[in-house]
């Protein structure tokens, strides 16, 4: 059977594309979700789908950004169920455009959002995860962690840093276990803030061939469901005939 009935997982960027696919897939396979996000309109009828067909499902608006707003979340799953077994740090923003065009505000927005959201889901849940004595972090890095192409050297160097602390994070701990998920490309909004016409035309084309939400959802659960003792530290998620 699998290791999620019962589990309590909070998740953020969950109001679309792999948040909502990946919330959707635990809650149907028994875990009680919480849901994160800025968008609290769409994340309640996400909640509300879930229960309907006897889900368990809390959400609670959060800007990865903020540390205090991650904590919150974090104790807010906590004060709802006593513990929290998984943080998906899955919040993420993708404004592509060549160095060149000197998009710093965008650049910032990028680090902040993929870099210390991330840091700070840690922040929030690790300190209860060890209380625990056990626990699940994973973080949603990319393919762009591992191939770097034109309009994207920002957007994959956050990327890479979100491998860099995983693997880290996995080091340190004894009684965590840390996955990072690095999807291809995916049908979801990710790179609607693309303000560069030539990368938001390329964006375009190369979705044309995409993977689903669902595929990289699969992928959380199965590392989510292995025994407590098995830690899948990485899952890369390509469709068969991707070329990168």
């Amino acid at each position: 059977m699998l290791n999620v009935k019962n589990k309590v997982i909070a998740i953020t960027g969950a109001s679309s594309g792999i948040g909502e696919a990946t919330a959707k897939l635990l809650a149907q396979n028994g875990a009680y979700v919480v849901l994160g996000a800025r968008r609290t309109e769409k994340l309640e009828k996400i909640v509300q789908q879930i229960r309907d067909w006897g889900g368990t499902a809390e959400f609670k608006a959060v800007d990865v950004i903020n540390r205090e707003d991650v904590r919150a979340f974090i104790e807010f799953a906590l004060d709802k169920f006593d513990r929290v077994d998984v943080i998906f740090n899955n919040a993420g923003v993708m404004p592509l455009s060549p160095l060149s065009n000197l998009q710093v505000e965008e650049w910032d927005t990028t680090i902040d959002v993929n870099i210390r959201g991330v840091l700070n889901g840690i922040a929030a849940s690790l300190p209860i995860m060890e209380a625990q004595g056990n626990g699940h972090i994973i973080n949603t890095a990319s393919i762009g962690a591992h191939v770097v192409v034109p309009t994207a050297a920002v957007y994959c160097a956050t990327k890479y840093a979100v491998w860099a602390i995983s693997e880290g994070l996995r080091q340190e701990s004894k009684h965590i276990r840390v996955t990072t998920i690095s999807p291809g490309v995916v049908k979801t909004e990710l790179g609607a803030e693309i303000t560069d016409d030539a990368a938001l035309d390329l964006m375009k084309e190369i979705r044309k061939t995409a993977l689903t939400p669902e595929a990289i959802a699969s992928a959380v659960l199965y590392a989510v469901s292995q025994p407590d003792d098995i830690d899948v530290n990485e899952v890369i998620v390509r469709l068969t005939k991707s070329a990168f």
